[in-house]
């Protein structure tokens, strides 16, 4: 299913099968922390510990956590989680959380680390942005805009820093909003995109946009559409803020795509299918920003509903890792031939439920699952010979995690 609430994509999506909980946005509040949290947000809770994760005892840092939630679902939290964790033994401990930021199903962080933007996955979709005061001082929100469409489900920072973009699900388009380059504050948006052809793949209700990023040169953007099968690039005019269709790509009937990740290369990219449960290979043309789906590829969860999430690649492209919703799991890959080859090499349980994102720390040396369902964030150590994942210590208790960001 989407970016979003739901399990795999098909019949009937729309607002209910991403379970809307039909309210309205929540005004921006302030910030709780320590024992004035409520109940379900003091499960963010931790001891620090200072030892590697082969027990060597190396010296550790404790570097920030974000985590994005549900507000409207029971069992989610109250805004944008916050933590540490230990960048030797992995260990997360909760600092408090930034109440009132509606539904924060995903992060990201400006490229100066000075801002912190989440989408707000609502009806009426919005984009939040939170200042990250210097000394660790506790985050201040800086405001909401709209995105122009319904339930946005991802957002990224062009490289350049002066824009956000964004895709909404449930409404099938992407949005640009101009980026304050002194506060990081957002303006109101300068384009809103609505994918309109090609028509919706098999048992899709309309396209849902699902992701947008940028090519790792920056003369692209890209986004993927799970309900029309359709990766679509885009130039952007850096000085108006406005989106320009230049190629789309379009992927076998039903294959659901949901998540794209560069090679190092910038010659090739790798797409998780949700729908069809594959994983292809692209090829990337980079001054046309024209992107060629390969053969579909086994993500190693076997016969059954599986719902691929998000892959990532380490940026020396040796190695890619696939998060897997239904069989709860990560498979790791070898990526071979510069790029253009991914080797299938093991599946890893994940030690929770509906694993929705994963995400590297800065050194690579930690991978972070976010599992939905059994609301826990799973820390893996990263074995950068083999790539191989040993997970460290017990899943880490949080309400409803859908994306974690060490940073």
């Amino acid at each position: 299913m989407s970016a979003g609430r739901g399990m795999g994509a098909g019949a009937g999506a729309g607002l209910g099968r991403r379970h809307f909980m039909g309210v309205a946005a929540v005004g921006v509040a302030g910030l709780m922390v320590g024992d004035g949290a409520p109940a379900q947000d003091r499960r963010l809770r931790g001891t620090p510990r200072e030892v590697a994760p082969d027990g060597t005892g190396s010296p550790s840092t404790r570097r920030p956590l974000f985590l994005g939630t549900y507000t409207s679902q029971e069992g989610g939290g109250t805004g944008v989680g916050l933590g540490t964790y230990d960048t030797a033994g992995g260990l997360i401990t909760a600092t408090g959380v930034v109440a009132g930021v509606a539904d924060p199903s995903y992060l990201a962080l400006a490229p100066s680390g000075r801002t912190l933007y989440a989408v707000d996955e609502r009806e009426e979709g919005g984009v939040t942005a939170l200042a990250l005061p210097p000394g660790g001082a506790p985050p201040k929100v800086l405001g909401t805009q709209t995105t122009g469409g319904a339930g946005p489900c991802h957002l990224s920072v062009h490289p350049r820093g002066r824009w956000l973009l964004s895709a909404n699900y449930l409404s099938g388009s992407v949005a640009v909003h101009p980026i304050d380059p002194e506060s990081g504050a957002l303006g109101e948006r300068t384009d809103v995109v609505a994918h309109a052809s090609p028509p919706p793949g098999p048992g899709q209700d309309g396209p849902h946009a699902h992701q947008i990023i940028t090519s790792p040169d920056g003369r692209h953007v890209l986004a993927v559409d799970l309900g029309n099968d359709t990766v679509y690039t885009y130039r952007l005019d850096e000085n108006a803020g406005r989106l320009t269709q230049v190629s789309y790509a379009s992927l076998r009937p039903g294959a659901g795509p949901r998540h794209l990740t560069f090679h190092p290369s910038a010659a090739f990219a790798y797409l998780a299918n949700e729908v069809d449960n594959t994983l292809v290979v692209c090829g990337y043309e980079r001054r046309s920003g024209r992107l060629t789906p390969g053969a579909p590829q086994s993500t190693g969860t076997g016969a059954g509903t599986n719902y691929p999430a998000q892959i990532l690649v380490t940026r020396n492209g040796r190695f890619a890792y696939l998060a897997n919703r239904g069989h709860n799991s990560l498979t790791r890959y070898a990526v071979e031939a510069g790029g253009a080859r991914l080797r299938l090499l093991d599946t890893v349980p994940v030690g929770g439920d509906f694993p929705r994102q994963i995400a590297f720390s800065p050194d690579e040396r930690l991978l972070f699952a976010a599992n939905q369902k059994s609301g826990t964030v799973t820390v893996f150590s990263v074995d950068a010979a083999t790539g191989a994942l040993a997970r460290v210590g017990e899943p880490f208790a949080a309400p409803m995690p859908v994306c974690v960001l060490p940073v």
